[in-house]
This record gives structure tokens, C-alpha cells and sequence, in this order.
């Protein structure tokens, strides 16, 4: 997997992150710095620890499933990318999108994070078959999710909850197609 894919798997994987960062931002009484960082921290830790979790899994039983680890990631990222697609049609649909107002404290972040990043512990599962070097993988998810977070906060509290659903449509997308590209590299259909 080089950089570019890495990138999009990341910014992919960040979208849940920025829908609920838009919400949060949304619903706070008044916007600083500070309380983007601390959303943009749990978001980001979440999404750089699943993958690590999602790895150290797989590997324990990868060697007994190689020969299908392309159609295991395949089904996996496109899965998951479906599942992100239609949670942004329903939302565009009007359904609302979860968002109550915006407390930082653990009880709400917690569950907030491991939602959002469940999807990035099937990445790990996936990255293990792919054999990524996963701290740096996992690292990079981290940081672009803390910034992606960070920005949708700022997003959020500017622009209200008009763009969360197309970013979710956007990372859905982009984590089928390389879903996609992974099975047809294996498949030997591109190089």
C-alpha cells in the first residue's frame, strides 16, 4: 500500500469521525481551540489504536487464511463503505443524525470514539493480510483523523449540519473502491 492509498484509506476512515466532529461542533455553546483538540484526541487515538487491535488479531490466524485475505479485506472495506453509504443517504433523507449536545467528557466521547473507529479495527484486519507496516499505517490514520476531527468541529460550529452526510458518502466511497483495487490486484487484473 503506498502513501496515496494509505491517505484515502485514512481520510475513508476519518469520515465517521468528521460527522460527528460536524455534530459536536454544532451543538457547543461556543467554539474554541481547546475543545477541538479534545475531540480531534479521541477521535484520533480511537482510529490509530483499532488498526493495532484489528492487526495483532489477524495475525494470530492469518497464516491458516492467506489464501483468501484478499476477499476477507474486499469484503470487509466494502462492508464497511456500504455501511457508511447508506447511514449518509438516511441522513440526507432527514434522519436525524445522533448528535445531542456537545459534552466532552468521557461518558459521552468514549462510546462516541469506539463507534466511530470499529470500522478501523476491520481496516487492521485487513492491513494484516496486505502485510502493512502497521505502526506507521496506524499512526498516520491517527493524525489525519485528529485533524479531520479538529476540522470538523470548526465545520461544524460555522456551517451547522448540512455537509456531515456528504462526507460520510465520501468516505464510504472511498473505502469501497479500495476495497475493489485490493481484490482486483490479487486477482491479477491491475498491476
Amino acid at each position: 500500500m503506498n502513501l496515496i492509498e494509505l491517505f484515502l484509506l485514512a481520510v475513508g476512515l476519518s469520515m465517521d469521525a468528521f460527522a460527528v466532529s460536524i455534530c459536536l461542533g454544532l451543538n457547543m455553546e461556543k467554539y474554541s481551540k481547546r475543545k477541538s483538540l479534545i475531540v480531534g484526541l479521541y477521535f484520533g487515538v480511537f482510529q490509530a489504536v483499532m488498526p493495532l487491535i484489528g492487526f495483532k488479531a489477524a495475525t494470530l490466524f492469518a497464516v491458516r487464511i492467506v489464501a483468501y485475505d484478499h476477499w476477507i479485506a474486499f469484503a470487509l472495506l466494502c462492508f464497511l463503505g456500504g455501511k457508511m453509504i447508506i447511514g449518509s443517504l438516511k441522513r440526507e433523507n432527514g434522519e436525524n443524525c445522533g448528535c445531542r449536545e456537545a459534552s466532552l467528557k468521557p461518558a459521552q466521547m468514549l462510546p462516541l470514539a469506539l463507534a466511530t473507529s470499529i470500522d478501523a479495527l476491520a481496516v487492521g484486519i485487513s492491513l494484516a493480510f496486505l502485510r502493512v507496516s502497521i505502526i506507521p499505517a496506524a499512526f498516520f490514520i491517527g493524525i489525519t483523523t485528529l485533524v479531520i476531527s479538529i476540522l470538523g468541529v470548526k465545520t461544524g460550529s460555522v456551517f451547522g449540519s448540512k455537509f456531515s452526510s456528504k462526507a460520510e458518502l465520501a468516505g464510504g466511497v472511498i473505502l469501497v473502491l479500495i476495497g475493489i483495487k485490493i481484490l482486483l490486484e490479487h486477482l491479477n487484473i491491475i498491476g
